[in-house]
């Protein structure tokens, strides 16, 4: 057992990081509803995609579920369809056969002890960060960044809801972790492409522009030792050895993609989003899925939606388009003052501003949510930010910590749980945004 607990070895690093996922799983578990451990959920997408695989379908074969309440599915040419993302039906793809049917499956909890990875993996990447010299932190503190990450942002209710927006933000953490892990240096081209590619065949292709992390980390290591300027001292034969090998996956992977796409839709950019039957199909067909026609709303709830107070009766209201993503999280305000932009930061900083960016032309902006769940698709990165900023990470950094553990474990514990609307203001047509008059 002493071998294990060598400092600076790789046993070492794996077991913590499995310790981290062995303490975050129960508690992940103990802040669930009990309906999202012992039975399936109301959007159990994934699963319902699954079997219909099983079944030798690419649709449904019928409407949507009757408990489903239709939310959310893609009627095409007379078929109803899953249009969400296939990867995590993948994943739950042995379950489904196991069980037999779709509503055999307790999805929510597939999703709980998938739950524990993301935190897990990141650790491991924050310490491989501290291994390669552009991170002074130390292993407790890689500990507790991951602690944070875990419990003190969004990511805390979203692990909690076992919903197909939500599972797929499950899904997406752990592959993003996984792809900052093989990304730093560019030293796993290979398993870091085929990260990324299964990031967007769980989230769609916004988080595809996370790969521009890969790229900065291939351009500064391809570098030559003492030969200046940026053409001459660029060695062209490594690099296009990292960017083939990085590129090699997403092609095998995106073949089956465009071709599931096609097969269903008759073209191979369309994953069926656009055939969505909701309330406000009317502004996508006017708008489209992405336009800077949504941006300002988006900011909005990402930076500036707050919490409000009824005198009668005296409680707190949180609309459920989210609160602003400082207030949720605050360690991310020291994000702006950086001590240290060198080594990996400009890449993490540029593919997390570009993810954000795609995000934020959205058609929504994560409607419904305690906070603003988008950010689960570069949080990994900004973590990472905090890791090789320098900032000083002194009492006022761990007291916002602290105060965003609170925040997100209340959110964890309150969203979309029996006697929620006492908390939380639903406008559906969303288009309350702030507090009403």
């Amino acid at each position: 057992m002493k071998s294990w607990l060598v400092p600076g070895t790789r046993r070492r690093r794996l077991l913590l990081a499995l310790g981290i996922y062995a303490a975050c799983t129960p508690v992940y578990f103990a802040f669930a509803p009990l309906d999202r451990i012992t039975r399936h959920t109301i959007a159990n997408h994934h699963v319902l995609l699954a079997e219909c695989w099983l079944h030798g379908r690419l649709d449904l074969g019928h409407p949507a579920p009757d408990y489903t309440g239709n939310n959310d599915f893609a009627s095409y040419q007379g078929r109803w369809y899953v249009s969400f993302p296939p990867f995590p039906a993948v994943l739950a793809l042995p379950v489904v056969a196991v069980a037999g049917t779709a509503e055999k499956v307790r999805d929510g909890q597939l999703w709980l002890w998938l739950a524990g990875i993301g935190p897990a993996v990141l650790f491991l990447a924050l310490e491989k960060l501290r291994r390669a010299g552009h991170s002074d932190r130390s292993e407790r503190i890689n500990l507790l960044l991951a602690g944070v990450f875990a419990f003190g942002t969004v990511y805390f209710f979203t692990a909690e809801q076992g919903t197909v927006w939500f599972a797929a933000h499950v899904v997406a953490v752990a592959l993003s972790a996984l792809y900052l892990l093989f990304a730093i240096d560019a030293e796993r081209p290979v398993l870091a492409g085929l990260m990324i590619v299964l990031a967007v065949a769980t989230r769609g292709p916004g988080i595809a522009l996370a790969a521009a992390f890969f790229a900065a980390e291939a351009l500064r290591v391809s570098r030559k030792a003492g030969v200046h300027g940026f053409w001459k001292g660029l060695d062209r034969p490594a690099l296009l050895r990292r960017v083939a090998l990085f590129s090699a996956p997403i092609v095998a992977v995106a073949i089956p993609l465009v071709w599931h796409n096609w097969v269903r839709f008759g073209s191979v950019f369309e994953f069926g989003h656009r055939y969505l039957v909701i309330g406000w199909r009317a502004r996508m067909d006017k708008w489209g899925l992405l336009s800077y026609h949504y941006l300002p709303k988006n900011l909005g709830v990402m930076l500036t939606s707050l919490p409000w107070f009824l005198k009668v009766p005296a409680h707190l209201q949180i609309n459920v388009h989210g609160l602003a993503l400082w207030v949720t999280t605050p360690v991310f305000l020291w994000l702006l003052w950086p001590r240290r932009t060198g080594g990996p930061w400009r890449g993490l900083a540029v593919a997390a501003a570009l993810v954000a960016g795609f995000d934020l032309l959205y058609q929504n902006p994560g409607w419904e949510q305690f906070g603003y769940r988008f950010s689960n698709d570069y949080a990994v990165l900004l973590m990472a930010m905090l890791a090789v900023g320098g900032f000083g990470l002194g009492r006022a950094f761990w007291a916002a910590a602290a105060l965003g553990v609170a925040i997100n474990g209340f959110g964890a514990f309150t969203f979309h749980r029996a006697g929620y609307e006492k908390y939380y203001f639903t406008d559906n047509s969303q288009q309350v945004i702030y507090q009403p008059d």
